[in-house]
Formats: C-alpha cells, structure tokens, sequence
C-alpha cells in the first residue's frame, strides 16, 4: 500500500530532497540542483504572495518511492483567467500505483481550493526548471534543467494528462568557416541604431547593479506572451540573482544599450557546471565550489540562458549583435559548444538562429495537463 504525506518535518524535507539523489546516483546525466537552495524552499514552505504550494512524499512499507509539488501560481491564474495548479519536483520510481497515489494527493489538495486543472511540469516561473524529459535520456542535463527516466512519460499518460507544449533543445558549436557577413551586420546594427555593447571593465556586482532593472524591464516586455510566463516581481528578482551570481562569468553576457544605458536587448549565457555539482549531489563542499569555480572560468560548454530584443529594435539586426556575440564566444576557444536549453516547438524565429552553426537538436520536454476530476 502507498501512502502520501506532506512534508512537515526536517526529516521529510531531508527526504524529499535526497529521494532523487538516491534514485539518480549513478545515472551519467542528471544534474541536480543546489542542495541549499532546495532546503531553504522547503523550509519556507514554497509559499509567498504570489503563489501557494505542497510538497508530497509518497512511502511503501516506511520506504520512501516518489515525490510531488504542488503549485497554485496566483498571477497566471489572474493573467488567463483559470483555475490551474502546476505540478513539479515530481520524482517517482516506475510504478503506476506511486505516480497515481502521488498526483490524487495533489490534485485532491488543488480541488479544495478551487482549482479544475493541473499542469506541469512547470515551476514558480518559466526561469524555473520546466518541462518532462521525452527524448534525448542519453544527453547531458545541464545545470538549468532536470533530468527524468524515460518511462515518467508513461506514468503521466495512463492518468490521463495529455500534451500541452513541447520545447526542443540544440547542441551548438562553431561552423567549418566564420559567417563574416555575421559580424558586419552586428556592426552595421550597433552603428544604424546608436547603440553599443555594454562595457564589463567594472566588478561583477556593479555591472549587475547597473544594468539589473533594464534586463528585468527588457524581460518582461519580451516575454510577457510566452508560455508558463509570470511578472517577477523584486523579491524574486533579488533571488534569481542571489542563485546565479556564483556562476555569473561576464565574459558570456552581452548587454545592448542605447545612448541613455538603457537595456533594448540581451543574451545570456551560464558556464556549464553540471559536472561540476554532480559528484557532491548538488551540496558546496570544498571540492564542489573548486570544480564549480574552475569551471566558471574554463567552461566546457556554456549554457545559453536568456535572449530578447525589444519589440521597437526587432528586425533592425540586433539579433545579429547577440548571435555574433555566442559565434566569438566558440571560435575564441573559451568553450567548445553551446546548449540553447528550451526553445518553444512553434518559436520557428529562435530556432532559425541556430543554421549559423553547427546544430544538432537532441532533446526534447513536454509539458502535460489534465482536467482535475
């Protein structure tokens, strides 16, 4: 028999961090993520203004065999006009009976409080992991994405959930020959349009002083429309920034700004430290925080984050200006390939980005919805 229970105790917050560690420990491919931060939002309890949550741990004969968030993500509700909870952290081993006991918890606990339909896997945001693994289980993860068995797809079907979108994910690195062309038009951009490449002689935190409120306006207006998308509002801003500034490298930033310093557009890239955090299951040992650092600062690969253009600059080149920005970065040798992370299956614009170098598409995410019962 299965039981569900919510997480209460630092005992259940301990075991429910750890159950995917154990599941996944010796699976070359799943990175997990960052084990403080994991403990702090299970402290908290995964609530704030915006949102409500629940975290379920599924046991059998006192043995912990899946895990389950539950989230009720308060301004896409208002924004859509629903009644959706959202559904993530779900682990679980390949069983029916643990994945069906596991989501009536959830969806039980989504019912009392009005909701009609659950979604997912999708965090508090869309700058959360997102999205069920359905093709490419032999590729790296990277730190920004979670890694699931290919048999969690059929656990989630024979409930009934169904797709709601897919995003796919490409494998870039630099072309046979450079793409002159490329970097004229970038120049020719920047000239037409008054703009310019934001300098990065000054320390990490003052660039990110200086330029934060224009990335997060540029984001917003950028993509507002997007699916999953939510308002960030400063609390969660100051956070993000918090959970990314030990891996920021500005050598793999590229800020544009007008002639006033204003942010019109924006790519980010991460050093790749997925290797880096696997060893330790995401804990800052010693050794973690010198591999992550080293990697920081020589990546392998670099993880591609965030890319926008405000609507006004938008087939003006400046997309160029970023994608020349990504090309230098791999002719340099500062690392040798680029995953793109999710792009939407319909965002035909974005993926066309990508025939200016040797791209390879590998993965493959979906997320699923259901009517709650």
């Amino acid at each position: 028999m299965v039981n569900v229970s919510e997480v209460k105790t630092s005992r259940d917050i301990k075991e429910f961090i750890e159950f995917p560690l154990k599941m996944y420990k010796d699976c070359p491919y799943f990175v997990p993520p960052l084990y403080e931060d994991e403990k702090k939002l299970l402290k908290s309890g995964g609530e704030n203004e915006n949102a409500d949550a629940v975290f379920l741990i599924a046991k059998r004969d006192g043995k912990t065999v899946g895990r389950l968030q539950g989230i009720i993500q308060k301004q896409h509700n208002a924004k859509h006009g629903c009644a959706q909870m959202r559904f993530t952290r779900f682990d679980c081993i390949d069983d029916s009976e643990v994945a069906r006991a596991l989501f009536e918890a959830a969806q039980s606990w989504g019912k009392a409080r009005g909701m009609t339909e659950i979604c997912g896997p999708l965090g508090y945001s869309d700058l959360d992991r997102e999205g069920l693994l359905v093709d490419g289980f032999d590729e790296n993860s990277t730190f920004e994405e979670q890694y699931n068995f290919p048999y969690y797809g059929a656990l989630l079907e024979d409930l009934g959930f169904v797709k709601d979108v897919d995003w796919v994910e490409y494998e870039l690195r630099k072309p046979e020959k450079r793409n002159e062309t490329l970097a004229r038009v970038a120049e020719r951009a920047l000239r037409m349009n008054k703009l310019h490449v934001a300098t990065t002689d000054i320390s990490k935190k003052a660039y990110i002083d200086k330029y934060r409120d224009g990335f997060f306006d540029c984001l917003e207006e950028c993509y507002r429309d997007l699916y999953g998308t939510v308002p960030l509002e400063r609390a969660a801003q100051d956070e993000l920034i918090s959970q990314f500034m030990m891996i920021v490298n500005k050598e793999f930033l590229v800020f544009i700004c007008d002639e006033s310093e204003k942010v019109v557009g924006f790519g980010l890239c991460f050093p790749g430290i997925g290797d880096a955090v696997k060893k330790s299951g995401g804990r800052l040992t010693p050794p973690a925080l010198v591999r992550i650092l080293k990697a920081v600062k020589n990546p392998k690969t670099i993880d591609l984050g965030l890319v926008a253009v405000l609507p006004e600059y938008q087939k003006k080149g400046i997309n160029a200006v970023i994608l020349n920005g990504l090309m230098e970065m791999l002719w340099s040798g500062k690392a040798e390939t680029c995953e793109t992370n999710l792009n939407l299956e319909d965002n035909v614009a974005v993926q066309a980005q990508w025939k200016y170098f040797t791209s390879r598409r590998h993965k493959r995410r979906r997320s699923y919805i259901k009517k709650i019962d």
